[in-house]
Order: structure tokens, then sequence, then C-alpha cells
């Protein structure tokens, strides 16, 4: 695999951003220890999103991201949100349109990306989980899956209140295309729904809103996978489950 710490400008954003990427390498003769694959074809792109105390460095950091991605031949794209949880923020900058429209855009010029919906996932941890959700039920059009690890499913839920203001403001009002079970219900018969993967420790604070979200997922006859096992909020348990998403979304290696 290519690693890229990537910095270009965002007309969304209005500023300069940076995103890693990871890209497929087709000639690796020499390098020890790697199982590689590297299309002929576009790449099948998944964006990876972090969650709320990290940014675009940590599933690097973390996980063995890198090398899962190189055994399945696909381009990896982990983008900074901040603490924004990829909205476009009341009191801040507008994270939802730049990385659910405005980025997948730009990775498709800069690089050998494919723009085809069934080519593009997205993923994401805890904040990151809430985010993917969304994203791929919005933009159900650009994206056939997405995947949430330990997700933050339920804005409702009063908590983080000094980060929560700049994002949706004082009242705390969650607009409908911001709320995952109403957003659910909004897209419920609509063609191309996006396929969902859901994945949570039964120990994690997160567990209850993350059942009652795969229980209004699937009254609603989403095509949902959902899968649990003891654990906390951490990364030994995410670490495992981008592996077990990896295949959901890529198929056997």
């Amino acid at each position: 695999m290519a690693f890229l710490d990537f910095k270009f400008f965002s007309e969304v954003l209005g500023i300069q951003t940076e995103v890693y990427v990871l890209l497929p390498q087709k000639n690796l003769n020499g390098e020890i220890g790697t199982n590689a694959k590297a299309p002929d074809e576009k790449y099948k792109c998944l964006y990876l999103l972090h969650g709320l105390s990290d940014d675009h460095t940590i599933w690097m950091r973390r996980t063995s991201i890198e090398r899962y991605a190189s055994e399945y031949g696909i381009a990896v794209v982990m983008p900074c949100a901040h603490k924004s949880f990829y909205t476009d923020m009341k009191y801040g900058m507008n994270y939802y349109t730049f990385i659910a429209k405005e980025l997948p855009d730009r990775m498709c010029e800069f690089f050998n990306i494919s723009p085809k919906r069934e080519d593009n996932f997205v993923a994401g941890l805890s904040m990151g989980g809430y985010g993917a959700l969304k994203i791929a039920l919005r933009e159900n059009n650009r994206f056939c899956a997405g995947a949430g690890f330990s997700s933050a499913a339920d804005m409702e839920i009063r908590r983080f209140r000094d980060v929560m203001i700049p994002i949706f403001g004082e009242e705390q009002i969650i607009p409908d295309e911001d709320n995952l079970f109403t957003l659910a219900e909004m897209k419920a018969n609509e063609e191309n729904r996006p396929r969902r993967f859901m994945g949570c420790g039964t120990e994690d604070g997160l567990y209850d809103e993350n059942i009652r979200l795969r229980d209004k997922l699937k009254s609603h006859g989403y095509d949902l996978t959902y899968r649990e096992s003891p654990g906390t909020h951490c990364w030994e348990f995410w670490d495992e489950y981008i592996q077990y998403a990896l295949e959901w979304m890529f198929g056997k290696k």
C-alpha cells in the first residue's frame, strides 16, 4: 500500500485540510511479509471516520488498517472532522457537507478512485459510527453501505453539552436529518437503501442505544448485519470489528 498524508484546500471549510489516504500498490516485488491486491480498474474506497477524542491519524495509530485494506486491494480515506459529529454545525464549520459531498469528489479527482455507488463505503467508531450510519443513509446515491462500531446512535440523549452547543445550538434541537431514528423512518421506502453493519460490545456504555437503533432498522426492513460480543468502548474491540466489516463489505480475501 501507498500511504499519503494529503493536504488540500477545502472550498466547503474555507481552509487547508488534511486526510490520510491508503492506496493499493501493484508491484511489491521484494517487500517481505505482505499479502496485497491491486485491481486494474478504479479502486473501491472506504471512508473511515474517527471518534470524538481523536482525529484522522487514529485508525493508523491504533489498528492495522493498512495491512487489512491491502489484502482487499481497496483505497481508504481517513478525514478529520474534529468534534463536529459529522454535521453542518450551527456555530462552526460544515463538516457534513465536506465529508459526505466534497471529499469524495476531491478524492476521485486526485486519485484512481471509483465514483460509482457500488464502489463506495463509509464506516466509523463512536462519533464516527454515528457519522457513517448517517452519511450512508442521507447520501444513498453515493454510498452503497455504511458500518458503525459502538456508535453514538441517539442524538436525543443529552451528553457533552459543551460539545453539542456549537453543533445544534443552545436549545439542542436535533434536525430530522441528524437523528438516526427519524432518518431511518424517512428513508424506509427508498429503493436504494444502503446495506448496514452495526457492532457493539455488550459492556459498552452505548450498548442500549445501539440495540434500539438495530431494532428500529430491522422494523423497517433494512438490510442489516448486526454483531455483538463481550467488549467495552476500546480499540481492542474496534480493531477486531473493522476486520469483520471489511469482510462484510468486500467479501472473502
